[in-house]
């Protein structure tokens, strides 16, 4: 009897470590709507970083202080949160960058989860702000233009201009900002927000807040199983 509820526990267990899901999902809940994310594993730093700044709140009622159709939604500043009407923003910090992660193979497609930064010579990431691709399609003769001055590694492959050409993205930042994610549901949110109005500083003329937190629980469940049955 103890051996059979060994073996029942051991089967437990297993099973339990196997369903659990591969990669860690976020949420960003506007007045535009809700956006889900992936995180990517091979960004490892990066993805423990978004994960500490959702489980710490450091990103709920910060703003999408920049927003330039065709291109991206970019916010996380966290002097955003008591920003007068129409003060420039981007220059706010939490005071550490993170190593860049750059992956051949991870790029700014539409949808793309990736990091912002300063000029700095070794491409560190902001350590709070972000920005998600809304971008534009491609044509071959863009994306030649692109390849001719880049090295090697970070040459446009025949599967990245495929989708740069059909679906479009930012394929001018690959190799200079790490992509650490991607978005899985919800890219509304993104075109939403990009039809605002701005400044000349591309800075919404309405403020967008936002709320950033882990997918958890139930609700994992359920995006797992609209994901798999899309």
């Amino acid at each position: 009897m103890t051996k059979f509820f060994t073996l029942l526990f051991t089967l437990f267990c297993f099973t339990a470590f196997a369903a659990k899901p591969k990669n860690t999902y976020i949420k960003i809940i506007t007045n535009y709507g809700t956006v889900y994310l992936k995180l990517y594993n091979e960004t490892p730093k990066h993805r423990d970083n978004f994960i500490k700044l959702a489980k710490e709140g450091t990103l709920d009622s910060t703003l999408f202080h920049r927003v330039i159709q065709n291109f991206m939604i970019q916010g996380g500043d966290p002097l955003s949160k008591t920003a007068k009407p129409g003060e420039q923003l981007g220059s706010g910090d939490i005071g550490y960058t993170i190593p860049a992660e750059f992956v051949p193979g991870i790029f700014h497609k539409r949808g793309a989860l990736a990091s912002a930064r300063d000029n700095n010579p070794a491409k560190a990431s902001s350590g709070s702000q972000f920005y998600i691709v809304q971008g534009k399609k491609y044509t071959d003769a863009e994306l030649d233009g692109m390849n001719a001055g880049r090295a090697e590694t970070w040459k446009i492959t025949p599967q990245q201009r495929e989708v740069y050409k059909t679906s479009g993205g930012a394929p001018f930042l690959d190799g200079s900002y790490t992509v650490f994610g991607e978005v899985v549901k919800g890219m509304q949110m993104v075109d939403n927000i990009c039809t605002v109005k701005t400044d000349r500083s591309d800075r919404p003329l309405t403020d967008i807040k936002m709320s950033v937190s882990l997918v958890e629980g139930k609700e994992l469940k359920h995006l797992l199983k609209d994901l798999k049955g899309n």
